[in-house]
């Protein structure tokens, strides 16, 4: 057994699986934030150029710039200078490519979330590897899409290949979530402010005055402006109002309670 290689995965992506997709993906978003942009960009090309090069489909005399343009204005559909996974795995090959169809079948972070909310019953934020067929045509049928058995049986093998990289049969929510357009994963949006346990405990605590365990709506408000300007981060009345839609479809008759909270704030979901 070799080491373990610090090298890109290999990036001839006509032929590339979709774990393999999605480890090349990690390799590149080295933010994490959902998108592959300036620098990362650059490097993603130039890898990719390089493995073409290799297999022969392109001549060297090729403008770097010039094949840059070209594959922004191929596949970049919103044109925001940024590529995202939905928009990187029109280079997969179709069999491989549930992961654009299934973006596209999955309406809302809040539908995503209520889903989520009744596999992860003991709040843990991972749901079990045998549930996750469950999970997946919950939210298929939310989604009003119709599909088949065998449909739901590959797309479920795909995603434990996927996500369950460590074959411990639990999946966690922040991955998961990947499955989510990222305009609608309010999960990835935290990804740069995350918090240790002891930060969160002390913002909780201050803002669950009465020591209940659980904070409201108008408190959750609260807590997350403050953490977009502790942060300094923009964010418009519009995004506040999905984000915190988003996170209260785990609360319970209107109760959120500090597990819930603490799986989208803190970097490691608790033990």
């Amino acid at each position: 057994m070799a080491g373990p290689q610090q090298q890109p995965p290999y990036l001839h992506l006509a032929e590339v699986t979709a774990s393999q997709f999605l480890e090349i993906w990690k390799h590149f978003d080295a933010d994490g934030n959902g998108y592959i942009e300036g620098k990362e960009l650059e490097n993603f090309f130039q890898e990719l150029e390089k493995a073409r090069k290799g297999s022969g489909m392109m001549s060297k005399s090729d403008n770097f710039g010039e094949k840059m343009k070209e594959f922004m204005q191929k596949y970049d559909k919103n044109s925001d200078g940024k590529i995202e996974m939905a928009e990187l795995a029109q280079i997969l090959p179709t069999e491989e490519n549930f992961l654009l169809c299934f973006r596209q079948h999955v309406g809302s972070s809040a539908e995503f979330m209520e889903a989520w909310r009744k596999y992860d019953t003991d709040r843990s934020g991972y749901i079990e590897a045998n549930e996750l067929k469950g999970f997946l045509s919950d939210l298929l049928k939310k989604a009003n899409r119709p599909y088949d058995e065998p449909k739901l049986q590959e797309y479920t093998q795909t995603i434990l290949r996927m996500f369950d990289l460590n074959g411990d049969g639990k999946l966690g929510l922040s991955e998961m979530s990947r499955l989510l357009p990222v305009q609608e994963n309010f999960l990835l949006k935290f990804q740069g402010m995350k918090l240790t346990s002891e930060e969160f405990n002390a913002i909780f605590t201050f803002y669950d005055k009465d020591g209940s365990g659980y904070i409201d709506e108008h408190e959750l408000d609260a807590l997350l402006k403050d953490l977009y300007e502790k942060n300094k981060k923009e964010m418009n009345i519009q995004q506040l109002t999905t984000y915190r839609k988003s996170v209260m479809s785990l609360a319970e008759a209107g109760k959120l309670y500090r597990k819930d909270l603490e799986i989208v704030l803190c970097s490691e979901p608790p033990m």
